[in-house]
Order: structure tokens, then C-alpha cells, then sequence
């Protein structure tokens, strides 16, 4: 159900839009990031550090102090089973209207002598409290409580049209619950066996589309036959000796596989996954020589502008004009021309973003494309640009490694070529944990190599400072480090600039202009600037081990020795174990392991930076066997279709995959 046919308030609208919550669907699945578990704790209970929930009688009117920057402290007396409980709760507003005699109940941690720290507070009944309790993502000026009611609310308007995608057979055979009962459960579990149901129904629903969407892009590929390409090996190989680095063997293996993918008679698509600096643009770039040697044109598609523009010359450095290049973006001045070109058959190889999806871009004769940090591309998008050309061969590239357990079930049938070994010259990184969420006691050292001539990055996990947020922020750093660093040049750099501020950024930190730049993960995928060894990552506890490696992977791409300091202020010994585990090693297939025992899938992909699939319920360790059923229901459904049906179904399964899915 649209949006408009809810018939939602203003306030509900603009929460709609702070989410991007398009429809009803996108409300009804906005899932729960966690959920609390609420049992009245009487009070000869009451265990100091432990947590504990109550009801009481107010006695006394809050009291708020403001310190530091928007930052509160409420303190107020509560009378429980005639003890007298002092609380203290931080950063919460009191609810006007709640006065003395007011019944209020209290959830928080117990810290001795009848004293509270309160996470949070109910002027409801405790009856509606108890029990199990959804806790949903907030964005600022989003309270709980809306989120709550929004969803009943749009329960209640469109549960009679909410309809199963899944055939009632399937459902049956694995003993679960309806899609309407799933739905109302998740948000509203009456206990944990029906909450554990709707996770089994949704997880399950969640896999069968991402299997069937692997089905659908590999079996297009095996039901068409395409005309094996040809092209002079001897013209390949001398372009490969031109390169200013000899391959490593890792390398001249992929090579080597995509070549025989090429001169087959079936469209190839094939998961290429490096390591960080691993080389694996070079091997796109022979792929796609070698393609064009064949008569066909080539696409490459970046997730970021930066990206793309730096691929492009790269490129243009690596052919000169033996090969005729364009860059296609949504800032790009000349797009109406560049398309023109593209149609005319005037480019031989286009890099460019998701403006290479729009309808208006056409393909003289397309014959490969390949997409880089694939997990940021939906299914229906992919599509969108191989149906571009006939029998199109097809390149994803990861620059997360996957676990080597793990790359043969999440990716079922692909084939899979690995490059671990990175290419001679690279210097690695050391890495230092610093339990301080402070650059103070580094500073001599990042001075040091600035004055050597090096270049650093210092990352944030966010733009600006909210109520919300109690980290570092990108635009609070580089205010505060202008004068540190003095005389050398510092700058800001986030996701909310233009095309073109962006891009003039990253020209002069790759020109040296900028010496110290101060960035949001905006930098995380693709960025190449040799000269940038050191990084300087703070609040690191907020960010994934194999989001980490990838950051500092940016500063392995020279000749010297890189530096990336971790700081956070943390005092949890499985957070400051995890970290350690950067300082120990820089084997991005031990990091992605540890990372995923250590966390969980639904951490690292909650940051949406890992190369694995990135399901929003479902657990790839937890969860096999629901994966092993979805599998075989996936094969099951789509080798049941004939020829004539598989376009139909293609398109089907993409929307619903793109539904359903984080991709």
C-alpha cells in the first residue's frame, strides 16, 4: 500500500522520510534491532550492577542538569515497596505532565544504597511493560513510541491485503507460520516461541529470495549460449608485459580464468574477491582489454564518484589512446555527449556509477561489465545494466574477502577466483590500539611524519554532533584540529558535499596540497593516494574489523610503511580483544573470520561494509539450516521453469529480491 493511501499524519510522513520508508511493506519491515526482556525485580532482588525493573510513586519533581554540550542529567525520588529509590537518568527529557503521586516505572541498573541509573522510563501501566519489548534504530527526532505506533498503525489499515509471496506448499513443508501472523509477531511477540516463529518465517523468506535471485542471474547465464569471443592472446600478453608491475600469481591466475570464461560458449559470471591493495583493478583492466579486442565495449561500475573518476585515470594512465575511455556520472558535465558516444560505438570501455543504469544509456555492443564492491548494487540495478547487451559475461569484484568456509554456500554456483597474495613492493601497515578516544598522545608522532613528507586520514563515524550521537564527528574534529596541525593544510571531506567539492578535495590531497584530511568512511572503498600512510580512526569500537581493514587499506598503497591507530575509550574486554585483533595481523581472510565469530553477521552488515550478502534477520552461522532448505527450494523452483517464463520470472524475483533484501 502507498504511502499516500494510508492517510498518515504530518508527523508520520516526516518519519516515513527521515527512514525512507516508500510504502506500507517498508513499515511493516522495519524490523527490531534488538529486543528488551522486562521482569518486575522486587526489591530484597535488588543486586548491586545488576538490572532491575520497577514501579513506583514519584516523590519528588525531576531535577536537570546541563553539562558539557546537550548533554542532561534528570534526577528524581521513586517509592518502591517502601523503600525510598533515588534515580539518575541521562540525556532524557521529562514527560510533561508527570507529577508528584504520578505512577512511573523504571528500567536500569542497580548501583547500590537505594541507587538507580536509569536507560529508561514508562508512564504506563508496568503491565504493559513487562515482557518482551522491540527496540527499533532511531534517527534524530524520532522517538520510540512513534515508531511503535506507526507500525500499528499501518497494521491495522492494511493487514487484510498483506499476502504470502511464498507458495503455501513450501511454507507448509517447513512447519512455519504465515507472512500476516510473522509480521504482527515481530513487532508484537506475546512470548519468545512466537517471536522465535517470526524470525524462522522472515529468515527463511529472506534467504529463498536471495538463492532465487542467484538462480535467476546464473541461470539466464546457462539457459543462453553466447558466441565465444576472440581475441589475440599475443596482444594481451603485451599489454600485460606494458603494465608497470609484473602480476602476482594470484593475479595471473584470475586472468587466466576470466580469459576461459571469455572463449566459452557460456556467459560468464564470476566473484572475484581481493584482498585490500590486492591488484584486482589491473586484472579489470586486462578483462576488459581483452574484451574489446573481441569487438565488444565494456562497463565498469564504482559505488562513489571518487571512485569512479580514479578508476578512470587510472585507466586512461594504463592505455593511453590505444583505447577510447569515457566517465559517466551524475555530476559529469558532459553526459549527454559521452552517452551519444557510448551509442555510437565511439567508446570501447565506460566507468561510471549507478548512472550507467539509466534508460537513456545505451550500448553499441556490450559485452562485459563489471561491477566493484558488488554488495552495493541491488539485483534489479545489475540487471538493469547486463540486459544492456546480449549474452553479457559478468565480473563482480569484492575487496572484502569472504571467509574460505563460507564463499562456496553464500554464493552457491558462481565461480570464484581469489587473490590473497598483494603485489611486491607494498610495505603493509603497522597497527596501534590507543585506549583513549584522543589524538593527544600521538600527536608528536603524526607530526613527525608530516614533517617527513607523509599525508594522513583521521576518520570519523559521523558528520555532525547530535543528541543521539556521543562519538567524535567529522565537522567537531576538523574545527578542533586546525590549529594542531599548523602550517600544514587540513580538510574536511563527508558524503553530504556536492560532486564537485568532493572531487576538488580528493585532487589536492592526492596533489599534497591538502596534507591531513578529516573524513567520514566516505574514503573507505577505492581511494589511492600513495602518498597518505597514516590513519588516525576514532570511536574504532563503533566500526566492524573488516570495515576497519578496509579503511586502512588506503594507506598500503605506496611504497612506505603505513600507520593506523585505533582509538576508543572503551573499557569492554571483548571490544578491546576485538580490536587487537587489527594490531596482530593484516590477512583480511582472518580478520572477516574473526570478525564474523566475534560479532556476528548482523553487526558487520548492519554497517552495510562487508562483501558478504547482507541480510537484515537472517545469521549465516546460525542459521543453516534454514539456509540449506532455502537453497534447495530456490533450485527446486527455478529448474521447474521453462525457457519461455524465465525473463518473467528474472524480473519478479529482482523486485522482490530488492524488497527484501539489503543489497
Amino acid at each position: 500500500m502507498e504511502l499516500s493511501e494510508l492517510k498518515l499524519t504530518e508527523k508520520r510522513k516526516e518519519i516515513c522520510r527521515k527512514l525512507d520508508l516508500k510504502d506500507s511493506d517498508d513499515i511493516l519491515r522495519y524490523y527490531p534491532f534488538k529486543y528488551e526482556k522486562y521482569e518486575l525485580t522486587h526489591y530484597e532482588d535488588f543486586r548491586e550492577g545488576e538490572r532491575v525493573v520497577f514501579e513506583g510513586e514519584l516523590l519528588s519533581y525531576p531535577s536537570t542538569f546541563r553539562f558539557k554540550r546537550n548533554l542532561t542529567r534528570t534526577t528524581f525520588r521513586v517509592l518502591y515497596e517502601e523503600e525510598e529509590i533515588q534515580v539518575t537518568i541521562f540525556n532524557r527529557p521529562w514527560i510533561k505532565g508527570v507529577g508528584i503521586n504520578s505512577r512511573i516505572v523504571v528500567v536500569g541498573k542497580y548501583d547500590g544504597r537505594n541507587k538507580v541509573t536509569a536507560t529508561s522510563y514508562f508512564t504506563k501501566d508496568i503491565n504493559d511493560v513487562l515482557g518482551i519489548t522491540p527496540v527499533y534504530s532511531l534517527k534524530e527526532g524520532i522517538k520510540q513510541n512513534e515508531i511503535v505506533k506507526l507500525i500499528e498503525y499501518t497494521f491495522s489499515k492494511c493487514e487484510d491485503d498483506i499476502k504470502d509471496e511464498i507458495p503455501e506448499d513450501i511454507i507448509r513443508s517447513h512447519g512455519l507460520i504465515d507472512l500476516k501472523t510473522a509480521l504482527h509477531s515481530i513487532h508484537k511477540p506475546e512470548n519468545e516461541k512466537a517471536l522465535k516463529q517470526a524470525l524462522a518465517r522472515l529468515k527463511y523468506e529472506e534467504f529463498l529470495c536471495f538463492y532465487l535471485s542467484l538462480e535467476a542471474l546464473k541461470g539466464v547465464g546457462d539457459r543462453e549460449m553466447k558466441k565465444a569471443k576472440v581475441f589475440d592472446q599475443n596482444q594481451v600478453n603485451s599489454f600485460i608485459d606494458s603494465l608497470p608491475f609484473e602480476l602476482t600469481q594470484d593475479q595471473a591466475a584470475t586472468v587466466e580464468d576470466i580469459l576461459k570464461d571469455m572463449r566459452s560458449s557460456r556467459p560468464m559470471y564470476r566473484l572475484i574477491q581481493g584482498e585490500v591493495g590486492s591488484g584486482k583493478t589491473a586484472v579489470a583492466m586486462i578483462a576488459l582489454y581483452a574484451n574489446m579486442l573481441a569487438g565488444y565495449q565494456g562497463a565498469i561500475m564504482a559505488p562513489t564518484e571518487i571512485l569512479a573518476r580514479q578508476h578512470y585515470e587510472s585507466f586512461r594512465s594504463a592505455f593511453g589512446d590505444d583505447v577510447r575511455l569515457g566517465l559517466l556520472h551524475s555530476g559529469a558535465p558532459d553526459m549527454k555527449e559521452t552517452k551519444e558516444r557510448l551509442k555510437n560505438g565511439e567508446i570501447d570501455i565506460i566507468i561510471g556509477t549507478h548512472a550507467l543504469f539509466q534508460e537513456d544509456v545505451t550500448f553499441d555492443k556490450l559485452g562485459m561489465v563489471i561491477a566493484d564492491e558488488q554488495h552495493r548494487f541491488g539485483v534489479r540495478q545489475r540487471r538493469a545494466l547486463k540486459d544492456k547487451g546480449e549474452s553479457v559475461d559478468f565480473i563482480i569484484m569484492s575487496a572484502t574477502p569472504i571467509p574460505r568456509t563460507l564463499a562456496g554456500s553464500i554464493y552457491g554456483d558462481m565461480d570464484i577466483s581469489t587473490i590473497a597474495t598483494l603485489p611486491s613492493g607494498r610495505q603493509g601497515c603497522d597497527t596501534y590500539l590507543i585506549n583513549k578516544n584522543s589524538i593527544r598522545d600521538i600527536i608528536p608522532d603524526l607530526k613527525k611524519k608530516l614533517e617527513e613528507g607523509r599525508q594522513i586520514y583521521i576518520i570519523a563515524s559521523a558528520i555532525e554532533a547530535s543528541d543521539n550521537y556521543s562519538g567524535k564527528d567529522a565537522s567537531g574534529l576538523y574545527n578542533s584540529l586546525i590549529e594542531v596541525f599548523e602550517p600544514y593544510k587540513i580538510a574536511l571531506m563527508h558524503g553530504r558535499l556536492s560532486t564537485e567539492e568532493k572531487a576538488a578535495i580528493m585532487d589536492s590531497f592526492n596533489r599534497n596540497e591538502v596534507q591531513v584530511l578529516v573524513s567520514t568512511t566516505v574514503v573507505e572503498v577505492g581511494v589511492n593516494v600513495k602518498n597518505a600512510t597514516v590513519m588516525v580512526i576514532y570511536d574504532a569500537d563503533r566500526f566492524g574489523l573488516s570495515q576497519i581493514h578496509q579503511l586502512r587499506g588506503r594507506i598500503q598503497r605506496g611504497s612506505h610503511k603505513g600507520s593506523c591507530y585505533l582509538l576508543s575509550d572503551s573499557k569492554d574486554r571483548e571490544v578491546l580483544e576485538r580490536l587487537d585483533v587489527l594490531c596482530k595481523t593484516n590477512d583480511g581472510f582472518k580478520i572477516s573470520e574473526e570478525d564474523l565469530r566475534l560479532r556476528g553477521p548482523g553487526d558487520i552488515l548492519g554497517t552495510r561494509q562487508s562483501g558478504l550478502p547482507a541480510f537484515i534477520l537472517g545469521n549465516i552461522f546460525e542459521d543453516t539450516r534454514i539456509i540449506e532448505g532455502a537453497r534447495k527450494d530456490a533450485k527446486m523452483i527455478t529448474e521447474n521453469l521453462d525457457d519461455k517464463d524465465y525473463s518473467t520470472f528474472y524480473d519478479s524475483i529482482a523486485k522482490l529480491a530488492q524488497k527484501r533484501l539489503i543489497d
